[in-house]
């Protein structure tokens, strides 16, 4: 089972949830957890491990010949993301917007445009105990995250429970890591932006046929009706993390507090076990 940790905001407490949640997992079985905010990593700063191995990412971009081109713009009507442009006769790549489809060298009529690879990132990977852990690592002034996100899945090994901790907000990044999962654990706060942007959250997992469910971080705080808007909209309600000193203090150490407050322990294996209820009921 895949669970994705995600929210329509940063700040929410996704980490939070994602590593407290494998390392009460772990005290029973085998678990993997990937960070796949790829541009800002920091789930490796809450588990005590070192990361053993690495390997690039790279992304293919498109190199013209300008000699064989005879600027026919072919390439840049059918380019999706306006990455290649005709300009006085001269055929233009602009790598920054390129995904590295490879559309452009299969609909060239004069063969005139190659691929080269471009290092775009790495992931890394270690383990403690029962816990793989993956991430993935955007290099600075890169930037398309995806390719990075999607290179990391596939390190997934689909007989354990995996757990992504998704990047912040709903765009393609966070579409990436969302695609494919099992369920879409939403986490949020009780805060006008928190429910603004967990309405966008809910919104792209329903568009994308993933059963979700809400944790409510840092509850106690604010006046907005979370609980209000999950029974309006039939979205289940899986948890409440309160708004705590001793949590906050353990947080601001880098200790996931389950490791100081083992009760949650239970809270969180009970928490999976009613996602994978959600999950059957769905199939």
């Amino acid at each position: 089972m895949k669970i994705a940790i995600t929210a329509g905001k940063g700040g929410t407490g996704k980490t939070t949830v994602a590593t407290n949640l494998a390392l009460a997992l772990s005290k029973t079985r085998k678990v993997q957890l990937l960070d796949c905010d790829v541009e800002e990593p920091d789930s490796h700063i809450f588990l005590d491990l070192n990361l053993q191995s690495q390997e690039p990412v790279y992304l293919s971009r498109p190199k013209v010949d300008q000699e064989a081109c005879d600027s026919c713009g072919i390439c840049s009507e059918k380019c999706q993301f306006n990455a290649i442009a005709v300009v006085a006769e001269e055929t233009m790549v602009y790598p920054e917007l390129c995904h590295g489809c490879g559309l452009c060298t299969l609909v060239c009529p004069q063969d005139a445009i190659t691929e080269s690879s471009h290092k775009i990132g790495k992931i890394e990977w270690g383990n403690e105990d029962n816990i793989k852990f993956f991430q993935g690592e955007l290099t600075v002034g890169d930037p398309i995250a995806p390719p990075i996100i999607e290179a990391l899945k596939e390190k997934i090994d689909p007989s354990e429970i995996s757990i992504l901790d998704s990047p912040p907000g709903t765009a393609c990044p966070a579409v990436e890591t969302l695609q494919g999962a099992d369920f879409a654990l939403l986490v949020t706060e009780p805060t006008p932006f928190g429910l603004h942007d967990l309405e966008m959250a809910v919104e792209v997992s329903r568009k994308m046929g993933i059963p979700h469910g809400v944790v409510i971080n840092r509850y106690g705080i604010g006046n907005t009706d979370i609980k209000g808007y999950c029974e309006e909209n039939a979205i289940p309600l899986l948890m409440t993390i309160p708004d705590n000193r001793e949590i906050a203090e353990l947080y601001a150490d880098g200790v996931p507090f389950v490791l100081k407050k083992p009760e949650w322990i239970d809270r969180f294996t009970a928490l999976v076990e009613e996602i994978s209820s959600l999950v059957q009921e769905n199939k």
